[in-house]
């Protein structure tokens, strides 16, 4: 078998004495969408931020075959990796268009620019010159979505990009993901929405209490199965 395009072993993660992450491994193929679910405080944004390298972290992270596991967050956005961040964490004071260019910092060689953002999201262009302050929550999204896309990731990480958003907004950004994967960029996505993540993922794994409590393809378990790793209860209590 290949070696996966990203492998992140026994990664713990403390603040102060909490433990955020406990022993916690996945591995993430090139070309497959990989989730990772849990509620609200299970350590998925933590995990997706020391994998960004934003947490330091007991464990080992290998991206295409290299150790990055000390590697800055800089560093590893020209590995390829790039973060759409809980939020969305855009400078509310510029442009939609600056925004995506800030993006460009440290990126990777590669077939993803401003313009082949506009051709994504076809509304952009017209409005490239409006403060994202304007912008609709799933339009500002969206553009987080391209910031990140312009450093040409060749791992994309998506921290809650549905949450907040209508249902029919939320749609509308999941409907992009087929292209992306067709142009070579495998993703990791975070969401609280079990139903929306399952539906898009080739693999994912659940998080409770920043430990691993279920594993594997979604056709693999039932709702049932995926609610108690969620919850923390057995199967049983589940039925």
């Amino acid at each position: 078998m290949s070696e996966p395009l990203l492998d992140a072993q026994d990664l713990t993660v403390r603040h102060g004495q909490l433990v955020a992450l406990h022993e916690v491994s996945l591995q993430v193929s090139a070309g497959e969408v990989f989730a990772v679910v849990g509620a609200n405080g299970a350590g998925k944004s933590t995990l997706l931020r020391t994998l960004a390298g934003l947490h330091p972290t007991h464990g080992r992270i290998r991206f295409a075959g290299e150790d990055i596991t000390r590697e800055s967050a800089h560093a590893r956005v020209r590995h390829g990796i790039a973060m759409v961040p809980e939020g969305r964490r855009l400078f509310r004071s510029l442009t939609l268009e600056e925004n995506i260019r800030i993006g460009q910092v440290n990126a990777r060689a590669g077939s993803w620019d401003v313009a082949a953002c506009y051709d994504l999201f076809g509304w952009m262009h017209a409005r490239r010159h409006e403060r994202v302050s304007h912008l609709s929550g799933g339009e500002q999204q969206q553009v987080a979505i391209a910031r990140a896309l312009v450093a040409n990731p060749r791992l994309l990480l998506l921290d809650e990009v549905s949450l907040g958003l209508a249902p029919v907004i939320v749609q509308q950004i999941y409907r992009v993901l087929p292209t992306l994967l067709e142009q070579g960029i495998s993703m990791l996505l975070v969401e609280q929405d079990v139903s929306q993540a399952l539906r898009v993922a080739n693999r994912f794994q659940c998080l409770l209490e920043g430990r691993t409590t279920l594993q594997g393809t979604p056709e693999q378990y039932t709702v049932h199965d995926v609610e108690a790793a969620y919850f923390g209860f057995t199967a049983e209590d589940a039925s």
